[in-house]
């Protein structure tokens, strides 16, 4: 596998992150858990630290620390609107994580729905974003679930014979967790226009591989998480222009009522917000551009290249392999995210994943909280699938050690004793 010279600084700063010099069994870790959770740079550990050591310190006081504090997160809010393509800070809510937002979210615009409204969902998607929808059918909303194809792909036919002039709202992913399935938001938001629907996009997914521009999509609600894209365990939520201010979401009287803090229920984790920060600015510097915004995004697209190339090479490595089913769409058939999962003939995925794991490599098994889909295609009672992704620090070196480890699985070179 030839990596382009326009990519060769990028596994370079692989020094920029301690955990990468970390050994196990006698091999340098190699972390292919990214779609779990990336590993975090120095810059934002240093970003983190320095928080607690300097401005620690609860919001809207009169003296110095908590005006700093003040100053933080709203400089992370304008950080993440450039990383989003938002308009500005006003369109961004922090929460502990995407769930916690999206169940916030959702019981808010369910105080809005009437009995025989309707929501759409998907066989796809991560239970973050079923879930809280499902949980309004107690309130008489009808929910429907847009079927998933055995390829690994919305079926966009039956979304369209499923939305109706009752649809209030479509909640979809942008890319899938389990299957590395790009969806076309671009044709839902069409759908969802001519109906008067809201769209809600979870990009949790998404959002580490590719860049994302919120106005140019169109969508109403978008989440994602800063822990995937090599910050800390924070949610955020985008919310369109007024759009937050017109759901009537819980809140406490002491807060503040109106966009974007209203669905902020309590105190903020502030050290974690500066991390956010920190890993926006992080990502940017793979880029070029006289803005943050643009720099974020040649960044973004260069990262996404770079990843594209190893995990093309890790689909097609492991469909060369006997006795493996590469579980997802075809890296050749359009866009997807660097994400591989794969079953092994007579082996459970947490077997495969003990065993990779003797040679240093990290993995995931089971169904990662995508059981809808796991279950629809056959595989639930399996184990589920093992899982392998690409994030900006991995190498060809770690893909070939990868593929080697998996065929010496199959072989039965590498087996339980």
């Amino acid at each position: 596998m030839k990596i382009d010279d326009m990519y060769m600084d990028i596994p370079g700063r692989r020094k920029e992150f301690p955990a990468l010099s970390r050994e196990h069994n006698g091999y340098p870790l190699a972390f292919f858990d990214g779609p779990g959770g990336t590993q975090v740079p120095q810059a934002v550990i240093d970003a983190v630290v320095s928080y607690y050591c300097t401005c620690n310190s609860n919001t809207h006081g009169f003296f110095v620390t908590t005006n700093e504090s003040d100053r933080l997160l709203e400089c992370a809010r304008e950080a993440v609107a450039s990383f989003l393509g938002a308009g500005g800070g006003r369109n961004i809510s922090f929460g502990h994580n995407m769930t916690t937002l999206n169940y916030t979210l959702s019981r808010g615009i369910g105080k809005a729905l009437f009995p025989g409204d309707e929501i759409l969902i998907t066989q796809l998607d991560h239970e973050a974003n079923r879930g809280p929808w499902l949980s309004l059918r107690e309130e008489g909303v009808v929910v429907r679930e847009v079927a998933l194809l055995p390829d690994g792909t919305l079926d966009y036919d039956d979304l369209r014979t499923k939305i109706n002039e009752n649809t209030r709202l479509v909640a979809m992913g942008f890319s899938s967790n389990a299957l590395g399935t790009v969806n076309e938001v671009g044709l839902v938001r069409e759908l969802t226009h001519k109906v008067g629907a809201w769209l809600l996009v979870d990009a949790v997914h998404y959002a580490p591989h590719f860049p994302i521009d919120v106005n140019a999509l169109g969508v109403d609600f978008l989440l994602c998480s800063a822990y995937k894209f090599y910050g800390t365990h924070i949610g955020i939520l985008y919310s369109r222009d007024g759009l937050l201010d017109r759901i009537p979401v819980y809140t406490l009287r002491t807060q503040e009522q109106h966009a974007p803090y209203c669905i902020e229920t309590g105190t903020l984790n502030h050290a974690a917000i500066a991390g956010v920060k920190a890993a926006v600015e992080y990502v940017s510097t793979f880029g070029t551009g006289e803005t943050l915004r643009a720099r974020i995004v040649s960044g973004m697209e260069r990262i996404g290249e770079y990843e594209h190339i190893l995990g093309r090479e890790i689909y097609r490595g492991l469909k060369g392999i006997k006795g493996v089913e590469v579980v997802g769409p075809d890296f050749e058939k359009g866009k997807r995210v660097p994400t591989v999962s794969f079953t092994m003939e007579g082996m459970d995925p947490i077997d495969v994943c003990s065993l990779l794991d003797r040679r240093g490599i990290c993995a995931w098994d089971g169904h990662f909280y995508a059981i809808r889909p796991i279950e629809v295609l056959g595989l639930l009672e399996r184990g589920g699938v093992t899982r392998v992704g690409v994030s900006l620090y991995n190498t060809a070196d770690e893909v070939q050690r990868l593929l080697e480890a998996v065929a010496d699985i199959a072989e039965g070179k590498l087996r339980k004793e």
